[in-house]
């Protein structure tokens, strides 16, 4: 049985998770990972979601405005031991719904070529590959990723 809740970057559980996040990253990443970091900042995010499974905080994301109707989707991520059961679809649809009761019509994201579970997520979820935008233009490691969340 899970719950999903609405949150901000404050909750403890959602702390806890990109904790686990960014230790996976500094792994996957090696040296990229201090550039990586510098814009995954989890300060004053006011929209966080969490999913428990029987009580247990095992997978959180979170987005943030980059422009008037679009949103950053952040800091996905699911614990190792709870893959493979769809909890990231699910944190990836409350996330676009809660974007869209917010007056979104646009996701846009950024995951690394490392991270090849992460791609296939965003592509089985109706995301596709863009040209790289922002800080990521010109980081070959970086494949950026778009859904329209009004169709």
């Amino acid at each position: 049985m899970y719950r999903i809740i609405k949150t901000n970057s404050e909750n403890p559980d959602f702390i806890q998770l990109v904790q686990q996040l960014d230790a996976d990253l500094a792994k996957r990443d090696g040296a990229e990972h201090a550039f990586y970091h510098q814009f995954n900042s989890i300060q004053k995010l006011n929209h966080v979601v969490v999913l428990y499974d029987l009580d247990e905080p095992v997978s959180c994301g979170a987005f943030k405005e980059i422009e008037k109707d679009k949103v950053e989707i952040k800091r996905m991520y699911t614990l190792p031991a709870q893959r493979s059961k769809g909890h990231a679809s699910r944190i990836l649809e409350a996330l676009e719904q809660w974007a869209r009761e917010e007056n979104y019509s646009v996701a846009v994201l950024e995951t690394g070529k490392r991270q090849p579970e992460a791609i296939e997520l965003y592509k089985k979820n109706g995301y596709n590959i863009i040209p790289n935008y922002g800080q990521y233009i010109g980081i070959e490691n970086s494949v950026c990723f778009q859904k329209n969340l009004t169709t």
